[in-house]
């Protein structure tokens, strides 16, 4: 029957040349419009009102105004004779199974909707509960990528101020090395000085001594051995005359 249809009115279209133009307009009209930029709405998540499972709401509101409250329905009425008295749709064996079909899908829609819509609904819960995980993970994870660019960026401030005081530890350093060596220099001056003075001293000591043992020498080689003899008798003189004095003394 919708094989039917299509043929009826096939020709008319055929024969429409503005449906056509209208047709090629929209859609070069649709290809040539500049892109918008504006944020989609959100889908709905629940669809219109409708009448006996199929008629839109908008339709009755629509045919309202000029045809009142009974107007849409003999209007589908209406139609529904026309095709049927004109033959466009003949009522055969392909009608009663769609009728049949259409009760059993109504059946079964009334029927096990409600369990099939809350498991969707469940589903469609846990996708938008995983979806708002892995968005709180994702912005938890970006909230502490920004917090951490502000604690490099608070650092980075910090830089010239490191860099002053590694400055100033590198001339310290510089200056402790300097200062060690002049140190060590002047101690090593001075070893030298102290080696030329111990020199020195060691040459006039080894005069003096030469000297000594030269005067001595000399005096003990001129002594005769008659005036050894008379220095020795005047030495034991001078000591019993000492003697004698510190006798009287200790009687005293």
């Amino acid at each position: 029957m919708l094989s039917r249809l299509v043929l009826v009115s096939g020709p008319a279209f055929k024969s429409s040349g503005s449906f056509g133009a209208c047709v090629v307009q929209a859609s070069r009209s649709l290809h040539s419009s500049p892109q918008s930029l504006a944020p989609v709405p959100p889908l709905p998540e629940k669809g219109g009102k409708v009448r006996h499972g199929i008629i839109p709401e908008e339709l009755f509101q629509l045919l309202y105004p000029k045809t009142g409250v009974t107007g849409p329905y003999m209007l589908g009425t209406g139609l529904l004779l026309y095709l049927l008295s004109k033959e466009i749709y003949v009522v055969n064996h392909e009608t009663f199974a769609a009728a049949s079909i259409g009760a059993v899908v109504v059946y079964g829609v009334k029927k096990f909707g409600p369990q099939v819509a809350a498991f969707a609904d469940k589903l469609n819960q846990d996708k938008v509960s995983k979806a708002q995980e892995v968005k709180d993970l994702a912005m938890t994870s970006l909230a502490q990528a920004v917090e951490d660019e502000k604690k490099e960026q608070w650092r980075a401030e910090g830089r010239p101020m490191l860099f002053d005081a590694k400055r100033n530890n590198v001339a310290m350093l510089l200056e402790i090395n300097h200062r060690e060596r002049l140190h060590l220099v002047t101690n090593e001056v001075k070893k030298r000085l102290d080696y030329q003075i111990e020199v020195q001293n060691l040459h006039r000591r080894m005069e003096q001594e030469h000297m000594v043992n030269w005067v001595e020498k000399n005096v003990v080689s001129s002594i005769t051995p008659q005036q050894e003899k008379e220095s020795i008798a005047k030495c034991i003189t001078d000591l019993k005359m000492l003697a004698k004095a510190t006798q009287a003394k200790a009687r005293a």
